[in-house]
């Protein structure tokens, strides 16, 4: 099968609308932190107080999703995304009037972190239907699933160069109140409608109502992949620290964010042609080489010196991120027990999550001794050690593989030199 033939049966499965609610759902996440610093930025004065108020966003969700996501497996994706679709989005209203008031800052940073306590992390729950949407398609399963898995990562990679991009345009024809005003509307319309599409009542029968006893969810092959991920947010927080340095140095501020999509596109691009790689290559190897890849493309950062260079290092290093994020959250799918596999999709997105606010803490505080270039070496060591962590534990991976999920085949997890 074809990759396109691939997509062409797997889309076939749910329909277009689906694809498209799943997708457009994962916005006001990606808009609500850039959104969270330009408002609570512009009511303040202070960009101090918009980063504390945009990270309390970030860590919260990054803290609550795990138990999101465990809720999910228990009662059914149904009522707890639709509960966290509504009272995120309230939490967002509540945002836009403690900044708009007089209150000091500490209150929007308040509102904030339980504003992102209650966001969905649509795309790893959206990866949990994928096993039990396809569970009627036989031998060609295995395949459709990490099309799927392919997919997936590129939405979430598209999501996060979209949103952003819609906050600018909010912002350049209204105010942040606006950018966010539509986050919240988007997340109540299309977060409920994702909530209760069929296919989640779907993914609750076939998993099952909550954990069955002794079924573990951390074990060492997921806080390997947990580790994983962390690392992968560091890069997402030093590169965009990093470039937003060089641009303001440059000039140029206004460039940031459009510098910072350029990572998306590649990604983008790569994570669709994930599809056509053969099922024969076994995962904890493609995590090898992924992250080697991660490593050898970020390395060019350290020799910017301007927006020129920047433009095609970005371009290239975004061609690794998505091919390992997506065997990454493959590998987490699959040595998970099916009815805790929410909770462990939810708790990749969370180390993700903090990794990006490590990333860009560490980053921000080299840049404000050395410029871009320090920033960028935080980058280059995140990809140092994605190398150093999936090269030693790969045989914990393929063991897992082999003993945790029985639906994987032997041939699958097989771990050739």
């Amino acid at each position: 099968m074809s990759p396109l033939d691939s997509y062409r049966r797997l889309f076939g499965l749910t329909g277009p609308v689906y694809v498209v609610v799943a997708f457009v759902a994962r916005l006001p996440l990606a808009m609500s932190q850039l959104g969270t610093l330009l408002l609570v930025a512009g009511t303040t004065g202070s960009y101090g107080a918009g980063g504390a108020a945009a990270g309390a966003l970030a860590i919260a969700n990054a803290v609550g999703a795990p138990f999101w996501g465990a809720w999910a497996d228990r009662f059914g994706q149904r009522r707890v995304v639709a509960l966290q679709s509504l009272a995120g989005a309230a939490g967002l209203a509540a945002l836009l009037l403690v900044a708009n008031s007089s209150a000091p800052w500490g209150w929007s940073a308040v509102a904030s972190g339980l504003t992102g306590l209650f966001l969905p992390q649509v795309g790893p729950l959206a990866r949990v239907r994928w096993r039990p949407i396809t569970s009627r398609s036989g031998s060609q399963q295995p395949r459709l699933v990490e099309t799927a898995f392919s997919y997936e990562g590129a939405a979430d990679e598209a999501s996060f160069v979209l949103g952003p991009a819609l906050v600018g345009l909010g912002v350049s024809l209204a105010n942040p109140t606006v950018a966010l005003g539509v986050a919240a509307a988007i997340l109540a319309a299309f977060g409920t409608w994702f909530a209760l599409h069929d296919t989640a009542r779907l993914t609750h029968s076939v998993t099952g109502h909550g954990p069955a006893s002794g079924e573990r969810l951390l074990t060492a092959a997921l806080v390997v992949l947990c580790v994983s991920q962390f690392v992968i947010g560091t890069v997402f927080g030093s590169v965009q620290t990093g470039t937003s340095v060089l641009a303001t140095d440059a000039g140029e501020a206004g460039l940031t964010g459009y510098l910072q999509a350029l990572l998306g596109v590649g990604s983008v691009v790569a994570g669709l042609g994930m599809a056509a790689l053969p099922p024969s290559w076994p995962l904890p190897n493609r995590l090898r080489w992924f992250a080697l890849s991660l490593l050898v493309l970020a390395a060019p950062l350290l020799l910017v010196s301007s927006i020129p260079t920047l433009v095609p290092v970005l371009l290239a290093l975004g061609v690794s991120i998505a091919p390992y994020m997506i065997t990454t959250f493959t590998l987490g799918e699959r040595i998970t027990p099916p009815s805790r596999t929410g909770a462990a999709m939810t708790l990749l997105a969370a180390a993700t999550g903090l990794g990006y606010a490590v990333g860009a803490a560490v980053a921000g505080r080299l840049a404000d001794w050395g410029g871009h270039t320090p920033a960028y070496a935080v980058t280059v060591a995140a990809g140092a050690l994605a190398v150093a962590i999936s090269w030693t534990a790969r045989r914990t991976l393929a063991r897992s593989l082999e003993t945790k999920r029985p639906r994987v085949s032997q041939r699958a997890a097989a771990d050739p030199v």
